[in-house]
């Protein structure tokens, strides 16, 4: 739902009376320019919406970078004195009717360019600023809803991440820290929110995460200063930081894309009551209308023909025409060459990678059981050895694979869990049901007991929200993998020589197991 910025600017307009103008200017009370006497004057003899609003205007012309307190101190005056001085006034820091005027018709002038509006977003409950002259709605991500520019100049992103086990501190020092593909140029951190900005891939990106125990909401900017007004995007990146409400709201169950009926949101667009817009938002998303992008997480749908299995849900590939976007999975080194992985990390993609930039020659897919081999020209590790039964009921697994990798480190993540269920939703024969905690970019990564032996492909996980919209319960860690005799099975048939897991080994400890089975597994991409 999109909300103007009158509500917000009501107490910002700054067009209070030319007297109160007049009065801090020539008056009532002298004001001298002396920074301590000036801030008393102003915190004292002014209210606080004026000072609010002051501090927001300041920052849609550029002079000002700091938070929207209302308290005036060294920062804001300094800031009046920059507008002041560009502007040819007398830079004293006392606000004079002419200085106000201008200030106003400025900071108004530069927010309709942007189109600027107060968007509550469905997919992440919070409050945030979006230039909507420059950007319009993509739809759902895995973690949020994406708002982009037709030529990709600018984009925003509303990020989630909840019940994971992620802090905002192990978050903040993720992001915080450089990598050798993006650059961090100032990173702030406070109690219960975190800013970082720099620049990746030619671009700049800002991005600013708050925390609410186990409740991660955020957004992301990034832009390209071409194709842009940097100095524009730069005072709206200022205010929509300021401005961020990440708790405004309780998130909405999130929309699937796929070409087929999804149970749960079937479910939901019959039990829910929406608007037209909203339930136009969830046709599009069961169409498959490529406005809307798909989780890589995603729970899996019922088979055509009546059948009470599950079948594994379908990616989203880049489609003709539309803006490009890589999706990423896990896989992991089953033969000499060959990588096991989801059939939905790389059905439909123009190009597929593996690990640095190392390009597939040869890919082979299983939609039937959401599994695919891709091949490599070159050596990529020892390859994992299958177990040959399925594990026990309550043993011990680790899932390892590479989860939103453009939130969380680059690096190989693993999480502990249990057997859950030998069977998956419905029965299905071909699924394992698992505690251990995964996350989109988990697809296609190994699921491996303390032996180290493989004994599932992680694949899927229950849409939590969607279930507890629809039956007022909210499920816990219940993910899915494909059952290793479904993985034999499909090597086999595609005469793959992989290696059979000792059944006799012997457990080892969780960092022990990890070691053994990290080298083999790597990211996998699916770009345009």
């Amino acid at each position: 739902m999109r909300r103007g910025l009158g509500v917000i600017m009501a107490a910002c307009l700054l067009a209070v009376s030319p007297a109160a103008a007049r009065d801090l200017s020539s008056g009532i009370t002298p004001i001298t320019s002396s920074s301590a006497e000036l801030s008393l004057a102003y915190n004292t003899q002014t209210d606080l919406s004026f000072r609010r609003g002051l501090q927001i205007r300041l920052a849609w012309t550029g002079d000002y970078a700091g938070p929207f307190s209302g308290m005036i101190a060294a920062p804001t005056l300094r800031a009046i004195r920059d507008f002041q001085a560009r502007h040819g006034m007398k830079a004293d820091g006392v606000i004079s009717e002419a200085m106000l005027q201008k200030l106003i018709a400025m900071s108004d002038g530069i927010q309709s360019d942007l189109g600027v509006a107060m968007v509550d977003d469905g997919a992440t409950g919070a409050r945030l600023a979006l230039p909507l002259k420059l950007v319009s709605d993509r739809g759902r991500t895995e973690v949020g809803n994406l708002w982009r520019a037709e030529g990709n100049g600018i984009e925003v992103e509303t990020v989630r991440i909840a019940e994971t086990g992620q802090t905002l501190g192990g978050l903040y020092a993720t992001l915080s820290e450089p990598t050798a593909q993006r650059s961090v140029s100032d990173a702030q951190k406070a109690e219960d929110w975190f800013t970082v900005a720099g620049t990746e891939s030619g671009r700049r990106y800002f991005m600013r995460f708050s925390g609410s125990g186990s409740d991660l909401r955020g957004f992301s900017i990034s832009y390209a200063d071409a194709e842009v007004d940097a100095a524009e995007i730069g005072s709206f990146i200022t205010v929509a930081s300021n401005l961020f409400e990440p708790f405004a709201g309780e998130p909405n169950a999130p929309l699937v894309a796929e070409n087929g009926a999804n149970p749960f949101s079937a479910m939901l667009a019959r039990r829910r009551s929406t608007s037209d817009g909203e339930s136009a938002r969830y046709a599009m998303a069961e169409r498959g209308d490529g406005n809307a992008r798909s989780h890589l997480f995603e729970l899996p749908r019922s088979r055509r023909g009546g059948s009470g299995a599950m079948e594994p849900a379908q990616g989203v590939a880049p489609q003709p025409g539309s803006p490009a976007f890589d999706m990423a999975g896990s896989g992991f080194v089953v033969a000499d060459g060959w990588l096991l992985t989801n059939a939905h990390v790389v059905r439909g993609c123009r190009k597929v990678e593996v690990g640095e930039n190392v390009s597939t020659s040869d890919i082979r897919i299983d939609d039937g059981n959401d599994l695919a081999l891709v091949h490599v020209d070159s050596s990529l590790g020892k390859p994992l050895a299958i177990s040959a039964s399925k594990p026990r009921l309550g043993e011990d697994v680790l899932a390892l694979g590479f989860p939103l990798r453009s939130i969380l480190a680059d690096s190989l993540n693993v999480t502990r869990g249990n057997v859950s269920s030998l069977l998956g939703l419905m029965n299905d024969p071909r699924y394992l049901q698992i505690s251990a905690p995964v996350q989109p970019g988990n697809s296609g990564g190994p699921l491996v007991d303390l032996a180290g032996r493989v004994v599932g492909v992680v694949t899927a996980k229950l849409d939590a929200v969607a279930v507890a919209d629809a039956t007022g319960d909210i499920p816990q860690s219940i993910n899915f993998a494909i059952r290793p005799d479904t993985v034999a099975a499909f090597l086999h048939k595609n005469e793959i020589e992989f290696r059979t897991a000792d059944a006799k080994a012997s457990l080892e400890s969780v960092p022990d197991a990890t070691a053994r089975v990290k080298d083999a597994v790597y990211p996998v991409v699916c770009t345009d």
